[in-house]
């Protein structure tokens, strides 16, 4: 018997042509059900979803990534699915991409959660496994001149590792985040007081704690990554109120889970 995938994607007037080449990539046997939780309520996007067999629309207020997420993710929960996908409208892949992971995951109980190699359009590598940020790797990436933070982002992107090998660790970017349900169980579910942007970090870490948050780059995927707070006033001051409540729970600078796990990623480039 295969196992049970549910998929989730949070819409917020997103573009059907891009959110109908997602969905293209959902065409796998593993794929029980789509949820679409639209954060913008638009009946264009419910009348697309209501003709796709097999897709749920989920009208909801505009409450942010991670909280749309966890409108499906309780649902999948009530379904009994075994693995769900949370993923964003801007990705696309190859649909036997689901089938490799979905069987790496049960060949490997003690793996919560996954993702794949993620490349731009054009075929460049993006850094989407990193060490979990101090407040400096993140103020130094978005406010400083891009030649005076080459030597921390090589640290805190993980640049110096092989990004074609397996590697285990505690921040996944949030645009393809494959988790096992019993895992989202025992450490629970998005942290619905980040609107957007560190839900990613948050949820991995917790993760980490207990199972193996892998990278598997035996199979690739192509994320368009807007990086909107780099362009958009209001989201980058999204962005810093939400990486602040980040650093005000796990601490900004005494945080001896990041120092410790950060210590074994630094220990694979020796």
């Amino acid at each position: 018997m295969k196992s049970r995938l549910t998929v989730s994607i949070v819409t917020y007037h997103t573009d059907i042509d891009e959110l109908d080449r997602c969905l293209q990539s959902l065409r796998s046997p593993v794929v029980e059900r789509i949820y679409i939780v639209d954060n913008s309520r638009q009946a264009y996007i419910s009348d697309y979803c209501r003709a796709k067999e097999g897709v749920e629309y989920i009208g909801s207020d505009n409450v942010g990534y991670g909280a749309g997420h966890n409108k499906a993710i309780n649902k999948a929960m009530a379904a009994d699915a075994d693995y769900h996908l949370v993923l964003n409208s801007d990705v696309r892949f190859d649909p036997t991409v689901l089938e490799q992971l979905v069987d790496y995951m049960d060949c490997n109980g003690d793996v919560g959660q996954v993702q794949p190699k993620i490349t731009y359009p054009d075929g460049r590598l993006q850094y989407t496994i990193r060490m979990l940020p101090t407040p400096k790797d993140l103020i130094f990436r978005r406010f400083l001149p891009s030649k005076l933070v080459v030597k921390n982002d090589y640290r805190y992107l993980l640049k110096f590792a092989d990004h074609d090998r397996e590697m285990n660790v505690p921040y996944h970017q949030g645009s393809f985040m494959l988790f096992r349900m019993e895992a989202l169980r025992q450490i629970g579910l998005f942290d619905e007081r980040f609107f957007m942007y560190p839900e990613d970090i948050d949820i991995t870490r917790r993760m980490h704690r207990c199972y193996r948050t892998m990278y598997y780059p035996r199979v690739s995927i192509i994320h368009d990554h807007r990086a909107a707070s780099y362009k958009s006033g209001r989201m980058l001051r999204i962005h810093i109120v939400n990486m602040i409540r980040y650093f005000n729970k796990w601490g900004w600078v005494f945080d001896s889970e990041r120092r410790r796990f950060n210590r074994r990623l630094l220990a694979y480039k020796k």
